[in-house]
């Protein structure tokens, strides 16, 4: 029987924290690890200590702001990250593992933590129905590893 790579464990485990989100449009999750470590862990949803979408506004979501995203959630890696910071976790050279590739706002914000290598299993572009994932380019611009995880995860 063959083992699991650390990348298959890590995308799974990313995949079950995406089922603990309470956003009723787009559930999402992340792993942080450095040196095959886990080191953060994230979903998407409002601060905590706020409200849960699907207790506050079921069926239908939060309110959507100005440009038709959601006006209280954070996005995983957000979450993920900010825990990190929280906790004096330094993510230099880590690892991030995402069930939806980073928008541009939060390529930034993985950018600037110091991660180094980025795995994602579906398109934000595809999801937002928009031209191109632009968060995955401006990461790879600036040298920033970034790869679409191929394997069936159940």
């Amino acid at each position: 029987m063959s083992k699991p790579s650390f990348d298959d464990i890590y995308m799974e485990l990313a995949v079950n924290l995406a089922k603990k989100s309470h956003c009723v449009k787009m559930q999402v999750g992340a792993v942080i690890t450095k040196d095959t470590r886990i080191v953060s862990l994230g979903y998407n949803g409002p601060p905590a200590g706020t409200h849960n979408c699907d207790e506050e506004f079921p069926g239908v979501g939060c309110p959507r702001d100005s440009k038709g995203g959601c006006s209280l959630a954070l996005h995983a890696e957000q979450n993920a990250i900010l825990y990190a910071s929280k906790n004096k976790v330094t993510l230099e050279g880590a690892t991030l593992y995402v069930t939806l590739s980073p928008c541009l706002a939060c390529a930034k914000v993985i950018f600037s933590s110091g991660i180094k290598k980025v795995l994602f299993v579906d398109s934000y572009a595809s999801y937002k129905k928009i031209l191109s994932d632009e968060g995955v380019e401006f990461l790879r611009k600036f040298n920033v590893e970034v790869f679409q995880y191929k394997k069936q995860i159940e």
